[in-house]
């Protein structure tokens, strides 16, 4: 259960429009598989696809098969249904600031630098890890609308230890145990961008009226800033 301090975490309601979230382009709705890059024929890419779909994690938790999300908790026949819901069953394997590794959640930004700065963070760390920081990335923002009232951590006193820049141990347990009391997400100062500000959103249904805003290219050229372009 929480601590006595931290179920003190306090409400807000939150009703906002436009907040931001980026991810890599390839996986926005409308953009050709990769899959149709290396099929022979027709027949040949129906076949990749029902091996590809086969291990699609979000595909198996609309069928029920997911341990961390029920199929009662995503959304259907929404526009950009198939994106709200891979967020949710699409974890990161070790999990993210406010999420465990079998469960995901719709992670956004109020600003739209703040959300850029947290993907520039977390990419730039992979790149950090093999020293090789030479790549050109596509991505796309996407807008969602929230009506809520979330748990607000940008005043709460305490809060350094669930923002902590290098571990995720004592925010994951506080994301896990508010999950748990039936807590509809986190609005929490961003680390990556200071003066930005995040919510973490636990609920599919309450991640309303998602379409695409601008989309961007970072390009890595051997320094670990990268250069950042609007592109049509």
């Amino acid at each position: 259960m929480l601590s006595i301090a931290d179920s003190n975490i306090p409400l807000f309601l939150l009703r906002r429009y436009d907040l931001h979230r980026l991810i890599p382009s390839r996986y926005a709705d409308d953009q050709d598989s990769v899959l149709v890059e290396i099929s022979d024929n027709p027949a040949h890419l129906k076949d990749l696809f029902d091996l590809d779909n086969a291990t699609n994690q979000r595909l198996s938790a609309e069928l029920g098969l997911a341990s961390g999300i029920g199929v009662d908790e995503l959304v259907f026949g929404i526009p950009n249904f198939r994106i709200i819901n891979a967020a949710y069953t699409y974890p990161n394997p070790n999990g993210s600031r406010f999420n465990g590794p079998n469960r995901g959640a719709w992670y956004c930004a109020f600003e739209q630098d703040t959300a850029l700065a947290e993907v520039i963070f977390h990419k730039t760390v992979e790149y950090a890890e093999i020293n090789y920081f030479y790549d050109s990335v596509s991505y796309q923002f996407y807008l969602s609308n929230f009506s809520a009232a979330f748990h607000d951590l940008r005043a709460f006193e305490g809060n350094e230890k669930y923002l902590s820049p290098q571990s995720y141990q004592e925010s994951q347990l506080l994301a896990s145990q508010l999950l748990e009391t039936g807590s509809m997400g986190l609005i929490f100062p961003s680390v990556r961008a200071p003066g930005g500000t995040n919510l973490v959103c636990f609920r599919p249904a309450l991640v309303n009226d998602v379409r695409k805003g601008t989309k961007l290219r970072l390009e890595w050229s051997g320094d670990v800033t990268p250069s950042v372009q609007a592109v049509s």
